[in-house]
């Protein structure tokens, strides 16, 4: 928390209540606050400063807990305090397509049951109340038209009006998350059904940006929602480096921009620069990529041209996870545009030393078979395990080998990719391609992919 930001906020308001009260009700303004009691001497201002420098830096968000909860303020340094305040937590973050997302998916009419505890609620995080300036010109309260709107005229306003009206489309994403757990929580929603369905909508909705709603407990008989984020990989995803059997030669053209080029063999990788979002790596962004760097201009030209591509650069003697990509385009077909691409021989990272130098299994743990960039930056390694990856070339069961695989797999776990293996006879002939479509549809379902 930036306590030298808590004091200067505190400081204005401070001033503002020495200027709004009495001399005589200063010390009961201190007390209330969590202030000592102000000198005797001085202008007001000069007590109530007096007393409120004599507050440590450990004091400080006790007494503008107590500032908030006691005194009303106006919306500006509400907010600000309210913000630094929940600075020291971390939170995920909902941009604001998921949040009108939400709002069009979720009737006005399901957000509450009665009327006085939603209100409560909006107290809680947003200024509903003019100024007194306004209400001495007639100017109606934000509180004024969510009654005539929502409460007296019901159909007026739908939720993604309230929502705009309210500011939750530009707050910040801690608000916004304590908002809806509190528009779920049981003061609000006095009936378990409706709680337990405004969950199942908010859940799939903002799935796809990383953030999730899972039950922590229970309050009265009833459960009790909280947010979290899902989205574990500590980095941002930049040079996506794939399509490639062969070691690749590559070379740092400019580090400070992250800027790779290949200095032999370009035709057997490819690297994807773009800007990679909220929403992963989607056959459209992959295949416009694409298209750009080939130069086609034509939309079926490049979709063909870029699935032969991807194609020919899996291993020849994995017929398994050849039909694993295949089974990914004859399960989905007319919906693929929109799904995630699925990039196949993709480097985890590059290591300068040669097979020679390093031998040849550790590529195993350097080359990913699959890769999946899902919305909010999940990250899924699918792997295809073949006879290397448990046994020697004569057969043997190989301790070592398997050892390696398990290893590079808690590495990856723990570098915040999920990985899914599949054993190669899994994927043959009919029954693989059933196996294939099946697990894809649980996995976009599970991580709340949108069409699948």
């Amino acid at each position: 928390m930036d306590i030298d930001r808590l004091r200067d906020l505190l400081s204005a308001q401070i001033h503002s209540l020495s200027q709004s009260n009495r001399h005589v009700d200063l010390p009961d303004v201190c007390q209330t606050i969590g202030l000592p009691a102000p000198p005797d001497e001085g202008s007001k201002r000069q007590r109530m400063l007096a007393a409120f420098e004599s507050v440590p830096d450990s004091n400080l968000k006790w007494v503008a807990t107590r500032l908030l909860e006691n005194f009303p303020l106006a919306s500006a340094p509400r907010y600000d305090l309210e913000e630094t305040l929940w600075s020291d937590d971390s939170f995920m973050i909902i941009p604001k397509r998921f949040r009108r997302d939400l709002a069009r998916s979720i009737e006005i009419d399901d957000l509450f049951s009665d009327w006085s505890s939603f209100e409560r609620l909006l107290d809680r995080f947003w200024v509903l109340e003019s100024s007194p300036l306004d209400i001495l010109f007639g100017t109606h309260s934000l509180r004024s038209e969510i009654e005539r709107h929502v409460v007296r005229n019901p159909g007026d306003w739908t939720t993604e009006d309230l929502f705009r009206a309210l500011g939750a489309f530009e707050c910040t994403d801690k608000r916004f998350a304590l908002f809806i757990e509190g528009a779920i929580s049981p003061d609000v929603q006095t009936d378990e059904a409706r709680q337990r369905t405004l969950v199942e909508k908010t859940n799939q909705v903002l799935r796809p940006c990383g953030a999730e709603l899972r039950e922590t407990g229970e309050d009265g008989g009833y459960p009790l929602f909280q947010f979290y984020a899902f989205a574990s990989t500590s980095g941002r995803a930049k040079n996506i480096i794939f399509a490639s059997t062969a070691k690749p030669d590559l070379r740092f053209s400019d580090a400070i921009n992250n800027d790779v080029e290949i200095v032999t063999n370009a035709d057997r990788v490819l690297i994807y620069d773009r800007p990679i979002g909220s929403a992963g790596i989607t056959w459209n962004d992959l295949q416009s990529w694409w298209a750009d760097q080939q130069g086609i201009p034509n939309n079926d030209d490049a979709k063909k041209s870029l699935f032969r591509r991807l194609k020919s650069c899996l291993p020849s003697g994995s017929p398994p996870q050849s039909l694993l990509f295949q089974s990914y385009f004859t399960s989905f077909r007319e919906m693929i545009p929109e799904l995630p691409a699925l990039l196949p021989e993709v480097w985890l990272h590059w290591d300068p030393k040669t097979v020679k130098e390093r031998g040849a299994e550790a590529l195993l743990r350097f080359r990913m078979d699959f890769l999946l960039l899902l919305p909010g930056g999940r990250r899924v390694v699918l792997e295809v395990d073949g006879k290397m990856h448990y046994a020697e070339d004569s057969g043997e069961a190989s301790p070592k080998r398997y050892s390696e695989m398990v290893s590079g797999d808690r590495d990856l776990r723990l570098a915040g990719y999920d990985v899914y293996r599949f054993g190669a006879l899994e994927l043959m002939g009919e029954a693989g391609t059933k196996r294939a479509e099946d697990f894809f549809r649980r996995l976009f379902r599970k991580y709340g992919v949108y069409g699948a």
